[in-house]
């Protein structure tokens, strides 16, 4: 019961999008943490809640270049996701500095995604070279959910190891993409090449 108590307020506290740099980082850690002693069925329930608060909060911790600074932030789902859903309910609206965070849902077979962050559905991660050819040298944070992934091209890897929400993270590819990642954040995740 403690935990539920705990899981909503970190809910909300991240959903009230409290910018301060310390309190998003607690925020992040707090919910990663959290999460450490859920069974697997409850982490696939409420999984892409926790995926979803963790991606805007990748907004904080990722540095895009300036021409990506302009218009809306564009999250993109690639394939059929409930992470789309999510990212709607959850973020949809809110801001990165001045633009506005708007949601779509893109086909792998689009040559041109038009976004900062692309979310990979398990299904689009069989299409993950061709995603990585389309996006190469564009400021694209590549986000994924299946293992193995971020050796393949992905900059950010959700991954469940040992009933736990864990990070895989490719300084390399983020760098290749001419974006910056904080110490802060790369300290989260395991990194891999």
């Amino acid at each position: 019961m403690a935990k539920l108590t705990a899981y909503g307020l970190l809910l909300s506290v991240l959903r009230k999008g409290y910018s301060h740099y310390a309190t998003g980082l607690k925020a992040l850690l707090l919910l990663l943490l959290l999460h450490s002693g859920s069974n697997l069925m409850a982490q696939k329930e409420t999984g892409y809640v926790v995926q979803a608060n963790i991606i805007y909060r990748f907004t904080k911790y990722i540095d895009w270049p300036a021409a990506s600074k302009q218009g809306d932030f564009n999250i993109a789902v690639v394939g059929d996701s409930p992470m789309y859903d999510e990212l709607k309910k959850s973020i949809a609206g809110k801001m990165v500095g001045t633009q506005k965070i708007t949601i779509k849902k893109v086909s792998c077979s689009e040559p041109v995604f038009d976004c900062q962050i692309l979310f990979l559905s398990n299904a689009a991660c069989k299409n993950i070279k061709k995603i990585v050819a389309n996006t190469a040298n564009e400021p694209v944070l590549l986000v994924s959910e299946q293992e193995g992934m971020a050796q393949k091209g992905a900059c950010i890897n959700f991954v469940i190891a040992s009933d736990r929400l864990k990070l895989e993270i490719n300084p390399s590819n983020i760098e290749q993409r001419e974006l910056s990642i904080a110490s802060e954040l790369l300290q989260l995740g395991k990194i891999v090449r």
